[in-house]
């Protein structure tokens, strides 16, 4: 199916930390999409100018609407005017969806893991959403890495809102809230072992956040003996 760019309407703005957002769009004519995918997004200024961005889809396909993590990024030139400054029902036009390879269907993969950084949470949140509308499905464990605790994104909903199959850890890397069994710091082998060793033999394993962060994870995953074909990468930065 050739994509196209169909105009999109912003519908909601919720904040998840200082610099992310959670924006909801309804796009008409969407024909869906897979957890882990994203789209592009593309702005048109008055003068002609158009600026085209990729942002991951953060919550499985809802119809016509679809809800993306941006985060505001210092000096930027359209992540901060859509985190907040795009007023809502204003127009932008998306394409897509995109990617096929980072991408989880619940069911006949055996156990799964997720290990997010920062931002890179969007597409896995995507992941756990599915998981939650699919009773039964494989065990899903997450390991997210985050500076501190205020830089939680969907804090409630993985934390506060536990669900059967669903394994949640944060891994703080700079300030570890009181009362942390694990002291601030980045990840490390240990912090994978034991969800590794919760999968079944070249199990999937979904990566994403910055490139450093997901070169190092990788690495780690090999290094423990877990099968690099198996490992799912998506990385920005």
């Amino acid at each position: 199916m050739a994509l196209v760019w169909r105009p999109a309407r912003l519908v909601e703005r919720r904040p998840q930390n200082a610099t992310a957002r959670t924006l909801v769009f309804e796009v008409p004519g969407w024909p869906g999409h897979l957890p882990g995918q994203h789209v592009d997004v593309r702005l048109t200024a008055d003068d002609g100018y158009q600026a085209v961005r990729s942002y991951s889809l953060a919550a499985p396909a809802d119809g016509a609407r679809l809800e993306l993590g941006v985060r505001a990024v210092p000096d930027g030139e359209v992540s901060p005017y859509l985190a907040d400054d795009l007023p809502l029902d204003a127009r932008v036009e998306v394409r897509g969806p995109l990617g096929n390879w980072f991408v989880w269907r619940p069911g006949g993969s055996g156990p799964v893991l997720l290990v997010g950084g920062g931002s890179g949470v969007v597409p896995l949140a995507a992941m756990v959403r599915a998981h939650r509308r699919a009773p039964g499905a494989d065990t899903l464990r997450l390991l997210y890495s985050v500076r501190a605790a205020a830089d939680v994104w969907y804090r409630e909903e993985l934390l506060s809102a536990p669900a059967p199959g669903l394994d949640v850890r944060l891994l703080y890397t700079r300030a570890a809230p009181p009362g942390t069994s694990r002291p601030a710091g980045r990840v490390m082998a240990d912090d994978l072992a034991r969800a590794v060793s919760g999968l079944d033999p070249g199990g999937p394993v979904y990566v994403c956040g910055p490139t450093g962060f997901v070169e190092t994870v990788g690495d780690l995953l090999t290094g423990l003996g877990h099968d690099p074909a198996a490992v799912r990468t998506e990385r920005f930065g």
